[in-house]
C-alpha cells in the first residue's frame, strides 16, 4: 500500500478519488452495491464536470437512442456519457452497456460507475477501482460482502495490456471499518469454491440429461459418474452422494421423467444394477434444458388449464419458476393490489398457505406475471420502470427467459396432446416477444413491422395481411415511410413499379408476381 494525496473537492471520498483519476490522465471504475447508487455516483460526478466534445455528444445520442421509445434512465445515461462518464448496471440495454465498454476502451468515457456486474470477465483499462461500498444487504441484513467477490472488482485495475501498475481503493466510512477491511480483504483468504452440483436444480438437470442421452442407465454407473466430478471429491461422502442420487432419481420417476429402478425387494447381487430409461417427455425435457422440477410444474398447471384466451395465468405459471428468479419483490402497499389481481384472473396452482415459507415467492410471481400482463398490453418501458421499478435491461432479460419458458410450454402441451393449449401458447409467447395485444398478431407477420408500426397500421384500418392488399401505397407511405411501404407491399406478393417523369417521381403502379 502507499498513500495517495489529492486535493479535496466534496465531502464524498469516491467523487474525490474520481476527479483526482481524470486528473491525472487516468480511468476509474467505481463499484457501488445498488443500481441507484450507480446512477446517482455518476450523475454526482457528471454535474462538476463542464467540458464537453462532439464525439461525447454522439455517444450520448447513441445511448438515449437504444431504445425506439427512451426512458428517463436513457436521458440520465445520456447526460452523463455527454461528460465522459457513466454508469452500468443490469438496468441497461445491450446496446447501451456495448457502447459505454468500448467507449471506456477507447478512453474517451473517463469514469464508470457500477454494480459488481461489470467485474466479471471485463478486460478494461481502468487504472483504479474506486469501492465505495464494502457491505451489501442480504438475507442476513447488512453483510460484508465476499472476499472472492472484492477480488473480483479489485482485479479490474491495473490489467497487463493496459498499465503496469493499478490501484484499488476500498472506501472506509469509520477506523474500525477500516481495520475491517484491511483484516479481511487485504490480508485474509478468499472463501471455497464449491461445485455447483451441490445445488439440486444443477443435479436433478444433469441427472436427467445423462439418462436421457443413455450415457448412464444404471446405479452403479450414475454413482460411478459422479465418483469422478469435483463434487465428489470435495464431498468426500460417497455414502452420502448416493443417498442424494436416490432421492433425485424417486423425483424423476414420480414426475414420469424416467422409468425404471426394479422392483422394491432385490437381492443383492443385483442392488445398482436397476435400470433406469427416460420417457419421451422425460427426453424432451432434458433437450430443453429446463430444471425438471419447473417443467413438472409446467404439466401440473397444464393440466389444469382450461382452453380459454386468459394469458395472466399462463405468465403466473412461467414467473414461479427458478429460471425466472430474481422476481420482482412485492411491497407491503402492493398487498392489496396482488389480491385483486388474484380475484380477477385466477391461477393454473393452488394458492399456498400464507405461512408456507413459499408464499413470499408465490407473491412475487404474480407481481412479475402483471408486469408481463402490462407488457402485452402495450405499455411501454417508461411505464415498467415507474411502475415496477425494473429497467429496460432486465426487462429484455425477464422477456427473453418468458418467452423460452413459453416455448418449453408450448412443447409439453404439444407432447401431451394439449392442441387447443398449443395454439393459445403460440400466440402469447408472440405477445411477449413484441408487448402487443392480440389484435396485432397479423400484422407482426411482416418484417420491419413491430409494436408501433403494428398499431399505427392497426389505427388506421389496416389490420391484417388482406387489409395490406388492399391499402393504398400512399396511404402506407404516409403510416410507415416510403422505402418500408414498397417493401411491404412486395411482403404480400405485390410488385412496386414507379414511373419516373425527369426528376418528379410519376405514377405508381403495382402488379401480383
Amino acid at each position: 500500500m502507499h498513500k495517495i494525496k489529492i486535493s479535496e473537492k466534496t465531502d464524498n471520498p469516491a467523487m474525490n478519488l474520481a476527479f483526482d483519476t481524470i486528473k491525472i490522465g487516468k480511468q476509474a471504475l467505481v463499484f457501488v452495491n445498488t443500481k441507484r447508487s450507480a446512477e446517482k455516483t455518476a450523475e454526482e460526478i457528471a454535474k462538476r464536470i463542464k467540458s464537453s466534445d462532439d464525439v461525447l455528444l454522439k455517444l450520448s445520442l447513441d445511448v438515449v437512442h437504444s431504445l425506439s421509445k427512451p426512458t428517463k434512465q436513457c436521458e440520465r445515461l445520456g447526460r452523463c456519457v455527454k461528460k465522459g462518464i457513466a454508469f452500468h448496471h443490469a438496468g441497461l440495454t445491450s446496446k447501451q452497456k456495448e457502447i459505454i465498454e468500448n467507449n471506456f476502451r477507447s478512453k474517451k468515457i473517463k469514469i464508470i460507475c457500477a454494480t459488481p456486474t461489470l467485474a466479471v470477465g471485463i478486460d478494461v483499462p481502468a487504472f483504479r477501482t474506486i469501492l465505495k461500498d464494502l457491505k451489501r444487504y442480504g438475507s442476513h441484513g447488512l453483510a460484508w460482502i465476499p472476499v472472492l467477490e472484492y477480488l473480483q472488482m479489485a482485479g479490474r485495475a491495473g490489467r497487463p495490456k493496459y498499465d503496469k501498475v493499478g490501484e484499488s481503493i476500498c472506501i472506509a466510512a469509520t477506523e474500525p471499518d477500516k481495520n475491517k477491511i484491511y483484516e479481511k480483504y487485504i490480508t485474509g483468504s478468499p472463501e471455497d469454491i464449491y461445485s455447483k452440483l451441490a445445488v439440486e436444480p444443477v443435479l436433478r438437470t444433469y441427472l436427467l440429461s445423462l439418462i436421457a442421452v443413455g450415457f448412464v442407465s444404471t446405479k452403479k454407473e450414475i454413482i460411478k459418474f459422479f465418483g469422478k466430478t469435483f463434487w465428489a471429491e470435495q464431498f468426500r461422502d460417497m455414502g452420502k452422494i448416493g443417498v442424494i442420487i436416490d432421492r433425485m432419481l424417486a423425483l424423476l420417476v414420480d414426475w414420469e421423467f424416467i422409468i425404471g429402478g426394479g422392483e422394491e425387494f432385490q437381492s443383492a447381487n443385483s442392488l445398482g444394477n436397476e435400470k433406469y430409461k427416460a420417457t419421451l417427455i422425460g427426453k424432451r425435457v432434458a433437450e430443453l434444458y429446463i430444471d425438471p422440477l419447473t417443467a413438472y410444474s409446467i404439466i401440473c398447471c397444464l393440466r389444469q388449464a382450461p382452453n380459454l384466451g386468459l394469458c395472466f395465468p399462463y405468465l403466473q405459471m412461467i414467473s414461479h419458476s427458478l429460471e425466472m428468479k430474481p422476481l420482482l419483490r412485492v411491497r407491503v402497499k402492493e398487498q392489496d393490489k396482488i389480491q385483486e389481481a388474484l380475484l380477477k384472473y385466477g391461477l393454473l396452482e393452488d394458492e399456498p398457505s400464507i405461512y408456507d415459507p413459499s408464499y413470499g415467492d408465490f407473491l412475487s410471481s404474480v407481481k412479475t406475471a402483471l408486469m408481463f400482463n402490462d407488457w402485452i398490453s402495450e405499455k411501454d418501458e417508461e411505464f415498467l420502470l415507474e411502475e415496477y421499478n425494473v429497467r429496460p435491461g432486465e426487462i429484455k432479460v425477464k422477456l427473453d427467459i418468458g418467452n423460452w419458458l413459453l416455448y418449453c410450454s408450448e412443447e409439453l402441451s404439444r407432447m401431451l396432446q394439449f392442441k387447443g393449449l398449443v395454439r393459445e401458447l403460440m400466440k402469447l409467447r408472440i405477445r411477449v416477444k413484441y408487448g402487443v395485444r392480440a389484435e396485432l398478431i397479423p400484422l407482426l407477420k411482416l418484417k420491419g413491422v413491430g409494436r408501433a408500426r403494428a398499431r399505427r397500421l392497426y389505427f388506421n384500418e389496416v389490420r391484417d395481411i388482406a387489409d395490406v392488399k388492399k391499402a393504398d401505397l400512399m396511404k402506407l407511405r404516409q403510416i410507415l415511410g416510403e422505402k418500408l411501404a414498397l417493401d411491404v407491399k412486395k411482403q404480400v406478393g405485390q410488385e412496386v413499379k414507379e414511373i419516373y417523369l425527369g426528376k418528379r417521381k410519376g405514377q405508381v403502379s403495382l402488379k401480383k408476381f
